[in-house]
Parts: structure tokens; C-alpha cells; sequence
């Protein structure tokens, strides 16, 4: 069942937030600090991400941790900006992005929405969790046509679905490319075994089937996964502070 705001609007779901990654292409960068933690425009990048959420009326997220997690749970905590934080570990080795969503599959609600944990979308969140409420679709991938520009293109997208994704091996025709925002609902996570550990696995069963609801950004993404990426992410976000 969907439930409402006080102002009648479909209340947001949790977003689980990936952010378990141990961000080897930024060097030094995360040899004692977590990816989540690097600071650009004077804030650790998380807290960006959550103020973002709670302006988009995300009021609880799930962050899924494992490298350094516990210096992110100590410097963020269980609230920030009227947004409720829980945390879910990873255990002793890298779960993998799917992996990491089961280890916080009892947090989580019947649908959820999926953030990886290094990007920054200018996004609706709030018209792309209608979208996928309308679907009736298990999952929900948002897209950017991008043709080559900031990524390799991985998906094929028309009208309101994902027709085909394919991240490990993308085809050359392809022409829209995974925004970074998802969605899932519980029983979606059952439709691979437990040796699947990568969400992009996932999203490609989806697709075959059927079954991935698909959802259009306009805006580019930015990201801090690489040096260059990361440079260009604090640029953007000081210059919304200014």
C-alpha cells in the first residue's frame, strides 16, 4: 500500500545509499578516509547527498557501509538535516552492491529507492518514484541519454522502460546510460540467488524481463569516483553555494 504525506503527496520511501565502496581510483584520497567522507565544498560528500534527499522529501535512508563504515556512522550519526540515518555493514569482506542491499533488506520497507553513494543527481526524485509507482514494475532504473559523453551508454530505454542494460559488456547501439538512481521492491531481491552479489546483475534480469520500470533525467550526474570526477563535483557544488 502507498502511503500519503500530511499534504496528500506520496510519502518517499527509504533510500538504501551504497556507500560500502573502497574507492580505489581516487589514490591516497581513501587510504584512511572513506569515499562518503572526502570533503568538497567544505562538507563531507554524504552530508551533500542527505541535504539533497531531504529537499527532495526523503525522510530515512539507509546507508550500506563496509570499508571505514564506522568512521562514517561517528561522523554523520543517526540524523542530519531531518533525515533519519540507520546503517547496515557489509561483515568482514566486500559484500558487493547487491550484497550489501541484502545485508539491509530487514531496514528496509517493501519498495525502497537505491543511491550509489559517489553520485550527485539533479534529479525529481520525488516524479521518478511516481513513475515507478504507476509501472507497477518490481524495479526502476532513471536514465540519461548519453551517447558517449560522460560514460560508456549501457542501456536502451523507450517510453517508460528499461528495454536492455548491460554494464559488463554494453552494446555500441546503445545510447542511454544507469543515472544512478533506482528502485527495488522485496521481491525483486529473490529473483537471483545469493552468488549474485552485483546489483547490475540484478537490473539486467530485470530488463530482460520485462520487468524495469525506466525514468528520464535531463540533467548530467556528477560523481567522485575519479580525481578528475571528484574536481568537477566540488566546482558544482560551490558554486551552488555561492
Amino acid at each position: 500500500m502507498t502511503t500519503t504525506s500530511s499534504s496528500g503527496a506520496e510519502a518517499m520511501p527509504t533510500v538504501c545509499i551504497l556507500a560500502g565502496g573502497l574507492g580505489s581510483r581516487l589514490g591516497t584520497l581513501t587510504s584512511a578516509v572513506p569515499k562518503p567522507l572526502i570533503e568538497l565544498a567544505g562538507r563531507p560528500f554524504l552530508a551533500h547527498q542527505l541535504e539533497l534527499l531531504a529537499a527532495n522529501g526523503v525522510r530515512r535512508v539507509v546507508c550500506c557501509v563496509g570499508y571505514l563504515g564506522e568512521q562514517i556512522e561517528k561522523a554523520l550519526g543517526s540524523r542530519v538535516g531531518g533525515v533519519e540515518v540507520r546503517y547496515a555493514y557489509d561483515g568482514p569482506t566486500q559484500a558487493g552492491t547487491l550484497g550489501a542491499i541484502r545485508s539491509a533488506r530487514a531496514l528496509l520497507e517493501e519498495r525502497f529507492l537505491v543511491l550509489y553513494g559517489d553520485t550527485y543527481l539533479r534529479i525529481d526524485y520525488r516524479a521518478a518514484y511516481r513513475a515507478w509507482l504507476s509501472s507497477g514494475l518490481p524495479g526502476l532504473m532513471t536514465v540519461l541519454r548519453n551517447e558517449g559523453r560522460w560514460d560508456v551508454s549501457n542501456a536502451a530505454f523507450a517510453g517508460n522502460r528499461v528495454l536492455s542494460y548491460d554494464k559488463r559488456s554494453p552494446r555500441a547501439d546503445l545510447a542511454y546510460i544507469d543515472y544512478g538512481l533506482g528502485g527495488l521492491d522485496q521481491g525483486a531481491l529473490d529473483l537471483v540467488g545469493p552468488d549474485v552479489t552485483d546489483l547490475s546483475d540484478l537490473y539486467q534480469l530485470l530488463a530482460e524481463r520485462g520487468l524495469l520500470a525506466g525514468y528520464e533525467a535531463n540533467e548530467r550526474f556528477y560523481e567522485i569516483g575519479t580525481p578528475t570526477a571528484l574536481a568537477e563535483t566540488d566546482e558544482f557544488l560551490r558554486g551552488l553555494g555561492r
